[in-house]
């Protein structure tokens, strides 16, 4: 099906058409048009046109109300103040736009892009043998959002996790492994994620402190590093026992967070090993990056340090070595020339954000990004605790990602219990729902506040049923399944010819916005303002519900009118959160 015209763009149009018939030399003006309280919109376009063209603001006005045919889309036009105007809708149009959306299945008249591009959406970055903290939680899951929206909306996706699995560290435990070849001795597969993780954790702490008391051993770490970084095969053998042994516990963290990493979408920094020498060349040779005390550097006139010296870019160290840089450039190469992205968008930290803005710069000075193709880094802040402070255990140690997911599933199947009065859910069916509630309560906080902010972590506002959360929107959802069952035979349909009360009207318009909302967040990479949207419509469908009965409505038509405000609603709810990767339960 085609995609269905906004009712904003439709008044949209009809207002410029009025306005250029009644200031011709404005050419195609913009009336600026936006929902009021005063009427269904407002139109303040006119008074900087009149300025402009040294005419009377509200003479204007009342040219452009001339020009407007009524009736059919808008009912209604009055200039207000100065020169605005305030528009109301007809209730057919309301009607029947939705019920154009309605019918539209899954995609609920949102259209896809006619000219997709490529984006490569770097996110959900963990390191090999190391334990995912707090600190991972956000990259992986306004990734993931992303991925959905932009998918969505139509753009071709490639999805890429650059986890840390390359560096020094690994000479020292593969050199132990050497030594203690038991300590691993497991076919991958048969363990958990969390004692894949136990196993990595014992075997660190183990290397860790040979590494430190014996300085032969260091030695032979040290070696070992430069056999890994040459290819050797039992080296490299045995650095892969370690990345498939991380993968099992990569993995069941995604799982329980609900989202899908696939194999092939994991590339780390290993990945581009074989383009870092080449990469440093094309720099050197460029003249874009220059030899500076014996290490291959980039630099900035804007980035200085605090003794006002320039701070470069470092791609290749003084001891022959290569830093992140290299890694990073290369890895702009891969996704710009092999898989010809068109945008690259980074879900990462905003304290790296010098080092994006330098390597993203870098790559322009060398051509491999232009104007038609860019970089973006969506920077995220901290997760904080209630304090205000960088969340930490009582011990002051970073939060375990596992962990805290845990007790946010723990404490939504304590709401889920408790809330089930009636004893209607089985206890696996109780433990599924206290899942679903917990891990999307989770991302709602995160996803519901601009990724740039910091955001306090707290459990006890997160499983509310009041105010701004998941699980607000997650009921109210439910509450409308409950609606749809108890209707029995009768069947939710669209009834143009039906007055609409002012809730039904407000409730419409809002849905109505759904298309404009998801283009707006996909254009900004901005998850939080398709929060804000559901929120907003569980709010205005809380409203709708006590202001409007549904099924003791006046007439048949009422009913059937109402039960298809209240499906299309709840289409809306669980696509609008399928996109932010949480899941809807039919009863809660």
């Amino acid at each position: 099906m085609a995609s269905v015209t906004s009712l904003t763009a439709s008044v949209h149009q009809r207002l410029a058409d009025a306005l250029s018939a009644a200031l011709p030399e404005a050419g195609s003006a913009d009336p600026l048009l936006r929902r009021s309280d005063r009427a269904d919109f407002q139109a303040n376009g006119i008074l900087a046109l009149a300025k402009k063209a040294k005419a009377n603001p509200r003479e204007l006005a009342t040219q452009v109300v001339e020009r407007i045919t009524t009736g059919d889309v808008i009912k209604d036009v009055e200039v207000s103040g100065p020169g605005f105007l305030n528009i109301t809708i007809t209730d057919k149009a309301i009607t029947e736009n939705l019920a154009a959306r309605y019918a539209d299945g899954e995609r609920l008249g949102v259209p896809s892009a006619e000219h997709p591009g490529t984006t490569v959406i770097d996110y959900a970055q963990p390191n090999v043998a190391k334990e995912m903290h707090v600190g991972h939680l956000r990259s992986a899951v306004i990734g993931d959002a992303m991925v959905q929206i932009l998918e969505f909306t139509g753009e071709s996706v490639v999805r890429r996790h650059h986890i840390g699995d390359w560096g020094t560290q690994f000479g020292m435990l593969i050199q132990y492994l050497i030594e203690h070849p038991h300590e691993l001795d497991h076919k991958s597969g048969d363990v958990s994620g969390e004692e894949a993780m136990s196993n990595l954790n014992r075997l660190y702490k183990a290397a860790r402190a040979v590494f430190d008391t014996d300085e032969e051993f260091k030695t032979r770490a040290r070696l070992r590093v430069v056999d890994l970084q040459a290819g050797d095969d039992e080296t490299l053998a045995l650095w892969q026992v370690f990345v498939n042994e991380s993968k099992i516990y990569f993995n069941s963290v995604f799982d329980k967070l609900d989202m899908e990493i696939r194999d092939a979408d994991v590339v780390g920094e290993s990945g581009y090993n074989d383009m870092l020498e080449e990469t440093c060349r094309l720099l050197e040779e460029s003249g874009v990056a220059v030899r500076s005390e014996g290490a291959l550097c980039v630099f900035f006139d804007d980035v200085k340090g605090p003794d006002g010296n320039p701070v470069p870019l470092i791609v290749k160290k003084s001891d022959g070595g290569y830093g992140y840089a290299a890694t990073d450039l290369s890895a702009i190469r891969d996704r710009v020339f092999n898989l010809k992205a068109s945008t690259l968008l980074y879900v990462v930290d905003a304290r790296q954000s010098l080092h994006f803005k330098m390597v993203f710069e870098t790559a322009r000075r060398a051509g491999w990004l232009n104007d038609d193709v860019k970089a973006h880094q969506l920077a995220f802040g901290t997760v904080l605790g209630k304090d205000g402070k960088p969340f930490k255990t009582r011990e002051g140690e970073t939060v375990r990602l596992v962990d805290l997911l845990d007790e946010a599933i723990e404490r939504a199947t304590a709401v889920v219990r408790e809330k089930d009065t009636q004893g209607q859910l089985s206890e696996e069916e109780i433990a599924e729902r206290g899942a679903q509630v917990g891990i999307g309560a989770v991302k709602y906080a995160d996803l519901s506040t601009s990724a740039n902010r910091d955001y306090k972590f707290d459990l006890d506002q997160m499983v509310s049923l009041n105010g701004d959360t998941s699980v607000y929107l997650q009921y109210a959802y439910a509450r409308i399944q409950s609606i749809l069952r108890k209707a029995g035979d009768v069947r939710p349909a669209a009834h143009p010819e039906v007055e609409l009360a002012s809730a039904e009207r407000e409730l419409g318009l809002h849905l109505d916005r759904f298309t404009e909302t998801l283009a707006e967040v996909a254009a900004e990479y901005a998850p939080h303002k398709l929060a804000a949207y559901l929120y907003q419509l569980a709010s205005l469908y809380t409203t709708f519900y006590s202001e409007c009965p549904v099924l003791k409505a006046d007439t048949p038509a009422q009913v059937e009118n109402r039960l298809f405000l209240c499906d299309l609603t709840a289409r809306t709810l669980h696509r609008g959160m399928a996109l932010l990767g949480i899941r809807t339960p039919e009863r809660l």
